[in-house]
């Protein structure tokens, strides 16, 4: 039977730009989404905008808004880099709203009525040079836990740790610098200690969304095991769920200059925003989803896609709260990792971060970012690492090299010898693609959220699709007499095969699949029903330009256009004149040819190398060892072209034959950052001589 499924992001706080770190866990959900409506499942897809606390009220301040008009400029801001990114919301909200105010206070009253909201005096920090209660994360100093420097006052960012600001040692005020200092202030509690609580979520939290789905990534299950202790032993502490005025929220019913802190309301957020949804659209049956009784009953499903740093929040406070006040607690939690530069965490804090704008304002394709942003998405709470120019090499080979070349090779003979109308197929060499369409594994790691696997094994595809071309050479049969009718099957074929592999890379890359759908002429792609070749006399449209390479130089304006944070991570490399010359016949003795990597792996006990599998042409792959583990991880190198110095005696290492050596730039060093395999260029193959 058909899912039904709301699915959410983690809400951007309404205080800054959208940057390529956000985009990580967005993209992934707009992919999960876009695959589950494939399959015809019904999804609702909605986020908003975080809008309440104190960084906003203080940035209005600065900037001499109000916070209203503050948030409203923003929500503009942030809605219109998700939608030129491809991110489609059903649904972009604002936690400022009365749908929120309603569900709050309806949660509030729910936990009242249950006896598990506490009113106790507090010594909460209180700066004396702003003269105000400060929020957890207007406070910083060393963490208790593992002694970080710089941490907030809620959560450290190095060891995971939650806490409350006073235990941070040497603390500050992040809005005076001054030293706060201790005041007493009544606030408002969520009695998360209560027993009920612990026993829910030790269940909860090792449940299964669906059979065989994990509510929680193993990792993410185990965090919680440790936060939550052992049987009898509830580690939970009760959680203060109030802030002092001034601050920029909702005021708690009956307790004036009290309002709820912001962590409250925050993901109460999904819900408004869905109600915004049906109340604009009609016909959506909210409590379906949002009552834990009718929920049950009708078999609906909630999805929250959210980044590892408010895993505690989601994962604690919240499906507590829902459990305790009747309302349905989330069917399963996608934590995505950090966007990571070259290792290292980016941080607005500190300034490593690229825009979303300013990677738009260089006039690159934010699918060539979805598409390199799934290939480092595994499903897991693993980092993904930024390297640009791992991403120009795999973006130019895959979409350029691979997948459009395609159609560029073919669909113009369909146009000029067959006037637009496709022939006869090659069932033979639909074979796999017919077999990969019904063993549906490339469904299964997009279900999984394993987009790194669905698209390993889509570029597999393409590679058969383009050795088929390769093999009947149509530029060839076009020149022959008599070949017109072998010609047309092998130009109808390939292009049958390109629709295939469009099909797949949809939920990846739907702008480009539009086109591709209007070039052949075809419905919406979907992953429904049994596979169909394109039949004889389909007339298909004029090809265009479907998609460009990514120049260094466009990469190089971009890191100009945010040099001032990613200077320390992106300095120029040294190089080194050449001091040495040689004659042509020493350089003709040198045999480089086009490999391309066919299997990529870890070698035990090797700090630098990786084992290379190359494809050179001859009758089976070689074995080569290469010093370049501290650039790549191996499943980023299947697939790839490189370039091979294949007549290089062979080596005996203690790991075993190394039969050649690959080519790759690097500083004097070597360093991480400095090492670039060589890539030849499109329509290279396996094999050919570099000369």
């Amino acid at each position: 039977m058909p899912r039904k499924i709301l699915v959410t992001n983690a809400l951007p706080y309404a205080n800054g730009d959208i940057h390529l770190g956000h985009l990580v866990g967005y993209l992934q959900a707009d992919i999960w989404v876009r695959f589950q409506r494939m399959r015809g499942n019904t999804v609702h897809y909605v986020c908003a905008d975080d809008t309440h606390g104190t960084p906003v009220m203080l940035r209005a301040e600065k900037e001499g808004l109000t916070p209203e008009a503050l948030i409203a400029r923003v929500h503009g801001e942030h809605l219109r880099d998700f939608t030129d990114f491809g991110i489609a919301f059903d649904n972009y909200h604002s936690t400022h709203s009365e749908e929120t105010r309603r569900y709050a206070e309806d949660i509030y009253a729910r936990l009242q009525a249950a006896g598990l909201i506490d009113v106790r005096a507090i010594e909460q920090f209180y700066d004396p040079v702003k003269e105000m209660f400060l929020p957890d994360r207007f406070i910083k100093g060393e963490c208790p836990k593992c002694g970080a420097a710089d941490q907030y006052g809620d959560n450290c960012e190095v060891c995971g740790a939650a806490y409350a600001p006073i235990e941070l040692k040497n603390p500050r005020s992040a809005v005076s610098g001054a030293t706060p200092v201790l005041r007493a202030s009544e606030h408002y509690f969520f009695r998360l200690s209560d027993p009920r609580a612990a026993t829910f979520l030790r269940a909860w939290t090792r449940g299964e969304s669906r059979p065989g789905v994990r509510r929680l990534p193993p990792e993410a299950a185990n965090k919680m095991r440790e936060w939550l202790g052992e049987e009898g032993d509830n580690k939970l502490s009760d959680w203060d769920i109030s802030r002092d005025a001034p601050y920029f929220g909702f005021e708690i019913p009956d307790a004036p200059g009290k309002y709820f802190y912001v962590w409250l309301d925050a993901p109460i957020g999904y819900f408004a925003s869905f109600r915004n949804l049906a109340d604009k659209r009609g016909g959506i049956a909210v409590e379906d989803y949002t009552d834990a009784g009718k929920a049950a009953a009708t078999g609906t499903e909630m999805v929250h896609f959210i980044g590892k740093d408010i895993l505690y929040f989601h994962a604690l406070f919240w499906p507590a709260m829902l459990e305790a006040t009747g309302y349905r607690t989330p069917s399963q939690l996608c934590v995505n990792g950090f966007l990571t530069v070259n290792g290292a965490k980016m941080s607005k804090s500190r300034g490593t971060f690229i825009t979303a704008r300013s990677w738009l304002d260089q006039k690159l394709d934010p699918e060539a970012l979805r598409y390199y942003f799934a290939g480092k998405s595994n499903g897991s709470m693993e980092d993904v690492d930024l390297n640009l120019d791992d991403m120009i090499a795999r973006v130019n080979a895959d979409l350029v090299g691979k997948f459009v070349n395609i159609a560029s090779r073919c669909a113009g003979f369909i146009e000029k010898r067959f006037g637009g109308l496709l022939g006869d197929i090659d069932i033979s060499a639909t074979d796999a693609f017919a077999a990969a369409w019904a063993a549906d594994d490339v469904a299964a790691a997009f279900e999984a959220r394993d987009y790194s696997r669905a698209l390993r094994d889509i570029m597999r595809l393409a590679d058969i699709a383009n050795q088929y071309v390769n093999d009947r050479k149509p530029w060839e049969l076009a020149r022959q007499q008599g070949k017109d009718t072998e010609l047309h099957t092998v130009c109808s074929t390939a292009l049958t095969l390109f629709r295939d592999l469009a099909c797949y890379l949809k939920p990846v890359l739907p702008r480009l699949t539009m086109q591709v759908e209007a070039f052949l002429d075809v419905p919406p792609l979907d992953w429904r029903g049994e596979w169909q070749p394109l039949p004889a006399g389909h007339r298909i449209q004029t090809y265009r330009h479907l998609t460009t390479r990514i120049e260094r130089t466009q990469i190089d304006a971009l890191l100009e256009a945010n040099r001032a944070s990613l200077a320390p991570i992106s300095a120029p490399a040294t190089t080194t004149p050449a001091t040495t010359t040689i004659s042509i016949d020493d350089f003709t003795k040198v045999d480089l040819r086009v490999a391309r990597i066919v299997e990529a792996a870890h070698v035990e006990g090797a700090e630098k190398l990786l084992r290379l599998m190359l494809d050179i042409g001859e009758a089976k792959p070689r074995q080569v060892f290469a010093g370049i583990k501290s650039a790549y991880a191996p499943e980023t190198l299947v697939g790839r072209l490189t370039v091979m110095v294949a007549n290089l005696a062979p080596r005996k290492m203690k790991f075993g034959l190394s039969e050649g050596m690959v080519l790759a730039a690097s500083d004097p060093e070597g360093k991480h950052s400095g090492i670039h395999l060589l890539s030849p260029d499109n329509g290279a193959t396996p094999g050919m001589k570099i000369k």
